[in-house]
């Protein structure tokens, strides 16, 4: 695709038809998947129902909490240095992850009938929804768009994940040789021992990271996420039918997100819900050893984070006399440096979309 087209050439679609085009496809796939598995769709333990269910239902409250946080006057404020096109969107509500992640997270724990992996996985992701909410709650507070500083923001991601891994390792369903090991294609294995611990740590801190990058374009987050999700239900059913209900019940309420963040948005996720969805994607992982399923899966997340790491490599590398470096990037992270290449919102999100359906096929595939 040209990146000079202009928005009102090229892709000719409204945001409500490219998340409507999104939901009958993942409706359509995950049943699809459930008659593959010999599930019926109609069923709790399936990936159908719960996603379904947890769309609506995320929907429905949207239509109550998001005039809620506007009369709580609780606006995202805009940086002036990135794409002009965003200053519109300056006083949108924020902080929106506060009502479609606890209704994936308390639907999963009551049709997975409080299931132990279930419980751990809802704690962290609600854990990590905490630590957005509070950088949220001090942008708002501050009337800025700095919240809490990185420093304190990586630590307590740092924190919640090694909790999170002293869990893993002590909890009695799991098996520390099967943890230990990374399940790669083709049935070969990779046994990091001791090691594995200081990667799994990495992986949550990472992963929620990256997510956060990814949300900076009207329904960009939610929708990959969603895809992602769904994915990953299908691949750890066998083994989890507990987490399958958790990723499509979490799939369903991004689903139900969108009807109020897709383009153009009445509400943002914040951090509290791009962080939140980061760490239930690598839990997910972590316990039923997909590490190699969610990097695919993650494959926008994961391009996202590195146009970041290169800008700021690339600037400190050609920093002159005068203190100033040469960007690499328009802007970082990518979305925002297609933007200002003459993409459209509804341009970037449709074709980081596609990618993330065919990257959803492919970890299915390989994985």
């Amino acid at each position: 695709m040209d990146a000079k087209l202009s928005p009102d050439r090229g892709l000719n679609i409204s945001g409500i038809g490219l998340v409507s085009l999104l939901g009958a496809g993942l409706g359509v796939a995950a049943l699809i998947l459930d008659g593959m598995a010999n599930r019926l769709p109609w069923q709790s333990i399936s990936l159908t129902l719960p996603l379904l269910f947890c769309a609506m239902t995320s929907a429905a409250i949207g239509y109550w909490v998001v005039p809620l946080l506007q009369a709580l006057k609780t606006g995202q404020i805009i940086r002036e240095d990135g794409p002009q096109a965003h200053l519109r969107k300056a006083g949108t509500p924020t902080m929106g992850g506060i009502f479609f992640i606890p209704v994936g997270v308390v639907a999963a724990l009551f049709w997975s009938n409080f299931a132990y992996d279930v419980f751990g996985v809802a704690l962290l992701t609600l854990s990590y929804g905490f630590i957005g909410w509070i950088d949220d709650w001090q942008v708002i507070r501050r009337k800025s768009n700095k919240g809490i500083s990185p420093r304190l923001k990586l630590a307590l991601q740092i924190c919640f994940a090694v909790v999170f891994c002293l869990w893993m390792i002590f909890s009695p369903p799991h098996n520390i040789i099967t943890i230990t090991s990374i399940a790669l294609p083709l049935s070969f294995s990779l046994p990091l021992g001791i090691f594995f611990w200081p990667l799994a740590g990495f992986v949550l801190v990472a992963e929620s990271n990256a997510t956060n990058l990814t949300d900076g374009v009207d329904g960009l987050a939610a929708g990959t996420v969603a895809i992602a999700l769904l994915a990953l239900g299908a691949l750890v059913a066998p083994t989890s039918p507990g987490l399958m209900v958790f990723c499509a019940c979490l799939s369903g309420s991004c689903l139900g997100f969108l009807a109020h963040n897709r383009n153009p948005a009445r509400v943002f996720m914040g951090d509290t819900g791009s962080l939140a969805l980061g760490g239930a994607l690598a839990a997910v992982g972590l316990l039923t050893n997909s590490l190699v399923a969610v990097f695919i899966l993650s494959g926008i997340f994961f391009v996202e984070t590195l146009s970041v790491m290169a800008q700021v490599s690339y600037y400190k590398a050609t920093k002159g006399p005068d203190g100033k470096g040469k960007r690499l990037f328009k802007m970082a992270p990518l979305h925002h440096h297609l933007e200002l290449s003459g993409w459209s919102e509804l341009q970037v999100v449709a074709v980081f979309y596609t990618i993330s359906a065919i990257l959803a096929v492919l970890s299915l595939a390989l994985c």
